[in-house]
């Protein structure tokens, strides 16, 4: 059954809504406005965690729910209910159509649809029985550890959701989709004497949990998990100061995401509130440096057949070469930009607005392997994974700490550290990149972005990257 065929079921079938009427109602709320859409929600989400040897948590949940918005200029009408009936929807109405009062302004026109869909309409929920998922993690705690001695604990998780999405319009058009994703987490705590040290790797994307329960990939994640634990064990106190920064492919590109990609979201720039603000047309970057948002890379983390807007995803070109060419845009920002909508219309639920964000982040490849890299800098600090960071979006400034990092030295790698933190400001890093790798991925399939207090699963990428001059914070006397 198409995407449409589901949500009908879902939204009109099942509960009872009558849709000529829904439809006239939505017609009739966004009548004078710029802009709108009644968002219809039905998802399923499930989550069991692992520790100390046991089953510690298990949850299913089930949500609905309809968001209605009206756009007149850059006022923005929203309410929301997690009742789908006809009368909460009157009464959403009656709100949304207060912020066009005395406004005369026509629709928008509809997004451009495509017949592509990025990842499979499947519930994965409903694919793998509770027993087998259970008896998954039990095997993650087992195998670990038997793999070394020194496994003091093992932690790991396995998640997914299935969403269901119908958007209509105020000029009729309707478009759905059906959005599943999955997520396998493990985390391993090693000790030798009084050393404690962490490690962490998962994966996940919009697929079904099979491939995920295939022994040679949760095995693998594993492995790199208890291989950064046992890295840590033998780290020595991070170098400070200012230092040629190489940048490790794939999860890395997190500080592309939150340093410099968040400040080219339209809203941002539309405010002037970004520090990429009125550069488009200059150089911002290093060249060779160019960076997509690409919303298209099938199965993904970051995906996304068609935005929360209806707008279908795309690969947008931010910077190419070093030159800011485009922003993120959702259809509001967009319209008032005088620019085109992207997809990145995004929203965490029907009780949330639509705001530009991000999908895939990734910078491309260079010409240098990673090996050339590493071999140019006499003295610096190989940066391979990433924890927690902070970043202000106006001023670019940020502080990233480093979960695996090693010294170069003489052009090769030496001791691992522990304590670096990267501290720089997005922009000005940008313009420091001196070599860049041709070994661009994708990460694993993990991350999710957080802004005005909502959360969207992204996808973030880079290639190996020499960074140089950059303010590393370190732990040695």
């Amino acid at each position: 059954m198409s995407a449409l065929a589901v949500t009908d079921d879902l939204f009109f079938n099942r509960a009872g809504l009558d849709r000529p009427r829904v439809e006239g109602l939505v017609a009739d709320a966004l009548k004078g406005a710029d802009d709108g859409e009644l968002y219809l929600e039905y998802a399923q989400s499930e989550s069991l965690g692992w520790d100390d040897g046991k089953l510690k948590a298990a949850s299913f949940d089930t949500t609905q729910g309809f968001g209605l918005r009206a756009i007149a200029d850059e006022a923005t009408g929203y309410a929301h209910a997690s009742t789908l009936s006809e009368d909460a929807m009157r009464r959403a109405a009656d709100t949304v159509r207060a912020v066009r009062s005395g406004h005369g302004g026509t629709v928008a026109e509809p997004p451009t649809g495509t017949n592509r869909a990025l990842y499979i309409p499947d519930n994965p929920l409903h694919a793998v029985e509770f027993e087998a998922k259970v008896k998954l993690l039990a095997a993650i705690d087992a195998y670990a550890r038997s793999r070394d001695p020194r496994v003091r604990q093992v932690s790991c998780s396995i998640s997914g959701e299935w969403q269901a999405v119908q958007i209509l319009r105020g000029d009729g058009v309707r478009v759905a989709d059906l959005r599943p994703l999955v997520r396998l987490s493990v985390s391993v705590v090693v000790a030798d004497g009084d050393k404690m040290e962490h490690g962490s790797y998962g994966g996940g994307g919009r697929v079904r949990y099979d491939h995920y329960m295939q022994p040679e990939t949760w095995q693998g994640f594993v492995d790199e998990a208890l291989r950064q634990a046992l890295v840590n064990l033998d780290s020595v106190a991070a170098p400070a100061g200012e230092m040629t920064v190489v940048l490790g492919p794939g999860w890395p590109g997190i500080l592309l995401h939150e340093a410099i990609g968040h400040g080219l979201e339209g809203d941002f720039n539309r405010k002037k509130t970004s520090a990429f603000a009125g550069l488009m047309g200059q150089r911002v970057a290093s060249p060779g440096v160019t960076v997509v948002d690409d919303g298209t890379i099938e199965h993904s983390r970051g995906a996304i057949t068609v935005d929360d807007e209806g707008t279908p995803g795309q690969c947008t070109t931010l910077i190419e070469d070093g030159i800011l060419v485009g922003y993120m845009q959702d259809r509001m920002n967009a319209r008032l930009m005088g620019m085109r909508p992207t997809g990145n219309g995004r929203r965490q639920s029907f009780a949330h607005h639509p705001m530009p964000r991000m999908t895939n982040t990734v910078m491309r490849s260079g010409s240098h392997t990673p090996e050339e890299i590493i071999a140019s800098v006499r003295k610096g600090l190989y940066a391979k994974n990433f924890g927690g960071g902070q970043v202000d979006i106006t001023s670019g400034k940020f502080v990233f700490s480093a979960s695996e990092a090693y010294l170069i030295e003489d052009g090769k790698l030496g001791a691992p550290v522990k304590g670096a933190t990267l501290i720089g400001n997005g922009p000005d890093s940008l313009t420091r990149v001196a070599m860049i790798g041709n070994d661009s991925r994708l990460d694993p399939g993990i991350g999710t972005c957080g802004k005005d207090g909502q959360g969207v699963p992204v996808g973030v990428g880079q290639p190996t990257l020499r960074l140089d001059g950059l303010t590393v914070g370190g732990t040695a006397a």
